[in-house]
C-alpha cells in the first residue's frame, strides 16, 4: 500500500466516524465505545501494516 492509499483511507474512517458521530443518535456512552474501538482497530492496522506485529509471528502457544 502506497501512501496516497493509506492517507486516502485514513481520510475515509475518519469521515465514516464522524457521519456515525454526527447523524446518527445515540447514547453518549455507545459513541466513547465505538470511538475507543475504531481507533484501537486503527492503530492494530496501521501497526500490522508497518510490520510491528512481524516479532510475535515466531511465538506459538501449545503444540
Amino acid at each position: 500500500m502506497d501512501l496516497m492509499q493509506f492517507v486516502i483511507t485514513l481520510a475515509i474512517i475518519g469521515a465514516l466516524l464522524w457521519v456515525v458521530n454526527a447523524y446518527i443518535p445515540m447514547d453518549r456512552k455507545i459513541k466513547q465505545i465505538l470511538n475507543i474501538v475504531m481507533v484501537v482497530a486503527v492503530a492494530l492496522w496501521v501497526c500490522n501494516l508497518f510490520g510491528v506485529f512481524d516479532f510475535f509471528q515466531g511465538f506459538h502457544i501449545g503444540k
